[in-house]
This record gives C-alpha cells, structure tokens and sequence, in this order.
C-alpha cells in the first residue's frame, strides 16, 4: 500500500525541497568525496587487470589465448570470475541497499572486496584467484550500486549532475594510478616478489581506508524519509543545512513546497516493470551492455593491443600509462558539461567519440597517431563513465533505485563476462579492426537508443522524474 507524507509531516520536515534547494558547498562536496572514496578503490580493481595483464602471463599463471569458458588458465577466467560476481550481486542484492541503507552498504562491501583483494595478492593457483576474484567483484557490484543511490540522493537538482561528475574525476584518477605502478612494478619483481601481486596488495588497503572515513557519513535522508523515519531524515538535513549556512555566512533561502509528495512504500521488484519505468529499464539495460564492451574491451586490453602493434611490454605499459591519463580528464570534461548540455546528448557525443577514435587507432601505423587515438578513446569511455552513472540514477525513484541501477547494471557485467573472450578471439582472428568492428557496433547500439528514447533529466527533481 502507498501511502503519501501526512502533511503535517511534510510542511515540518519538507526533507525533499529542503534538498533541492541547497547551494553548492564545500561541506556537500566533502560528504561526496568521501563516498568516492570507495568508488576510487572500486575503480582501481575494475581497471587494474589489464594493466597487470602482462605480469600475470609472464608468471606463467595465466594465458593470453583462451580454450573456452572452462579454461581456468586463460586471462579471460581472470576477467570473467570477478564480472560474474558483479553480475550475481547487481542482478540479486540490489534490494540489500533499498532494504538496509545506503550507509551500511558502503561499509561493509568494501570490508569484504578487502580481504578478497589481498587473497588474490598471496595466491597462485588460478582457481582460488579466480574465486576470490568472484567475492571481491561481488562486493564491488553491490557498492557501485549503492554509491551512486547515495550521492544522487543526498545532492539537489540543480547540481545533481555536477557532484557527481566531480566526483568521478577522483574516482577515475585510479585508473592512471594503477597504469603507473604496474608500468613501475610489473617489469621490475622488486625484492624477489612478482610485481602485480603488490599492485593488488596496494588495492587491498581500501577496507581500512574506508572504515576510517565512514565515521560521521550521514545515512541518506531521502533513504529515511520513504522508510517512514522522518525525525531522523530531519536531523541529518538539519545538521547539512547548518554546515552550509555557516560555510556561507547567511540563512539558506525557504524550500520549494511545489516538489511531489514523497511515497513511503517498500519499494517492489515488480516496479521496475511497470508501464512507466519498463522503457527506462529496457534502455538503460541496453547502454550498459553496450557501453561496457567499449570501457572494457578497449581498458583491459590496452597493453595487448599496443603489443599488437609491435611495442614492446616496456613499452606498451608505458604508452598505456599515457593513454590512461586521460581518465580523470574524461570525468573533468564530464563535470564540466554536466549541467551545461543535457546528459543523454552527452553520453551520444561520447559514443560517436569512441566509435570515430577506434576505427582510427586501429588502422594506425605511426606512435603519435595511435597514442593519440587511444587517448581520446580513454576520454570518450570516461566522460562516458561520469555522465551514465548519474543519468541511471535519476531515471528511477529511491524507493526501487538500488534495485532498478541493480538490475540494468548486471547487462554490463554480462558483457564484462565475455568481453574478454570476445575481443581474444576477434585479435587472433581479425586482428585490432575486428576488436573495433565490435566496438563500434556497441556505440551505434548507444546513440540509437540513449539518443532516440531516453528521456531529459537536468535540472529536475528526483521525484518529479522519478514518482
């Protein structure tokens, strides 16, 4: 049964308007940032495996080539163990974070990706990594998810996007990071120990960070006020309107009453389904899959595909690195544009990028040229990752928003499950044209729908976009 806020609740607590009508401020960026955090260390596992690629195949426990979806040997088990988990708890546990809060989510997922991230470090049988490469992708599944429910709520309309795009720069940043001490590491074994194990080691760390930073992280007040406790959404308005009004030195202005009526409803499965929301599912379901074979297909395997084009592993790790520093620029190009171009435009720009780009950088035949290239398709990919990740949020209310995100978000760790197999067998076949047939492929598949039916978000309330 739904139930609307009582208006004697709603005209003493407004918890919605008083969101939305918010300025930007340092305090809200600081509650952000500490949520992309977690995001930072996620992302850093995400990407790192192409990076480490090469590492793995020199100690002789993984191989490039694969012998099928069995082949517990083959770099692909490696990428495809870790995107099954993600896909187990995107598709499956979306609902832990609608059920139990966004707070407690953040926590503990990234307890869980901790330990599994250093067993993976001291392990060498390729089945055991494997399968704590399975934990940690189903920890980070369940977080990716949570976090961006947890910004997109506590942040109002008119800077939604921005926040979470500057964010995203952070987030992102991990992506180079993790080139640059692979590029340092990978080649080098220091002290006897093969160099990718202590890349891993250095992402295993994220559990204590994280629980360091989580002290004091409010719950979500929108999270509160549609499970019926509203005092305590209150308090933790009232404490970020304090903050603000002492950042600013003046009282914030009166909410907008105009916003709708929050519901307060356990959210159902069945929603995500219905007449309203089955068309948002259905394209958001349709770019994850797709953007997925572009983000993936292209960052896993930048250093094959540069060996492809005759570097050296020196070398390719070291070009990689160039071309991965594009990653925070991509974000930073993102949050700039955020609330200036509406998002579903941008997120087209950004698969017409991608799709141009790749055709280039797999016919290219010169250094500057293919370094070029790759570097605009690690813009286009993460300004691309800025953008979507707020825009799925908004398209889907906080009472089924970690279960809607959840549900469209495990087509893209569908084809992060076969990507890897894929873009193997596209390499020993058709070589880097084939790879970026592909591609290309899944970029058309993102203008046409995201371009032809997805629906404007800027500037709006969540409940007006999303009753």
């Amino acid at each position: 049964m739904e139930l609307s806020l009582p208006s004697a609740l709603r005209s003493n607590y407004a918890i919605m308007a008083r969101i939305d009508r918010l300025p930007r401020s340092r305090h809200l960026m600081k509650i952000v940032a500490r949520i992309a955090a977690g995001g930072w260390f996620e992302f850093f596992e995400l990407f790192m495996p192409g990076f480490i690629s090469l590492g793995l195949v020199r100690s002789g426990i993984y191989t490039i080539a694969n012998k099928g979806l069995l082949d517990v040997h083959s770099f692909a088990s490696f990428l495809a163990s870790f995107f099954i988990g993600m896909f187990l708890s995107t598709a499956a546990f979306g609902a832990v974070s609608d059920r139990f809060g966004r707070r407690a989510v953040f926590v503990y997922s990234m307890m869980v990706y901790s330990a599994s991230q250093f067993a993976v470090a001291v392990l060498s049988d390729p089945l055991l990594i494997d399968l704590a490469r399975f934990i940690a992708g189903f920890a980070v599944g369940m977080q990716l998810v949570n976090n961006d429910c947890y910004v997109t709520e506590l942040t109002p309309r008119a800077s939604r996007g921005r926040y979470m795009t500057t964010s995203y720069i952070f987030v992102l940043s991990a992506i180079p990071v993790a080139a640059l001490l692979a590029a340092i590491l990978v080649p080098l074994d220091p002290f006897g120990i093969a160099g990718w194990r202590i890349v891993v080691m250095i992402g295993s760390a994220s559990g204590m960070i994280v629980f360091l930073l989580q002290r004091g992280l409010p719950e979500s007040p929108r999270w509160l006020e549609v499970h019926g406790r509203v005092e305590e959404a209150d308090r933790v308005v009232r404490g970020i309107e304090q903050a603000v009004e002492s950042e600013r030195g003046e009282p914030l202005s009166a909410p907008d009453l105009s916003v709708p009526d929050p519901i307060i409803e356990k959210g159902r499965c069945r929603e995500i389904f219905s007449r309203f929301y089955l068309p948002r599912t259905i394209i958001v379901s349709l770019f994850q899959f797709s953007q997925t074979i572009a983000v993936f297909g292209f960052t896993a395997f930048v250093p094959v595909l540069l060996m492809h084009h005759g570097f050296s592993i020196v070398h390719s790790l070291n070009y990689s690195l160039a071309i991965v520093l594009m990653a925070p620029v991509g974000a930073a190009v993102g949050s700039y544009f955020s609330e200036r171009i509406e998002r579903k435009w941008q997120l087209v720009l950004c698969a017409c990028l991608i799709g141009v780009a790749g055709t280039l950088f797999a016919t290219g035949h010169n250094v500057p040229l293919i370094v070029c290239t790759g570097g605009l398709i690690a813009l286009g990919n993460n300004w691309m990752i800025a953008i979507f990740h707020p825009y799925a949020a908004e398209l889907f209310p906080t009472r089924i928003r970690a279960r809607a995100i959840g549900f469209t978000f495990c087509w893209s760790r569908v084809s992060s499950v076969f990507v890897g197999y894929w873009v193997g067998d596209l390499m020993a076949s058709y070589g880097q044209r084939g790879v970026f047939l592909m591609i290309g492929l899944a970029m058309a598949a993102i203008i046409v729908g995201i371009g032809g039916f997805g629906p404007p978000t800027n500037g709006r309330s969540l409940e007006e976009l999303s009753p």
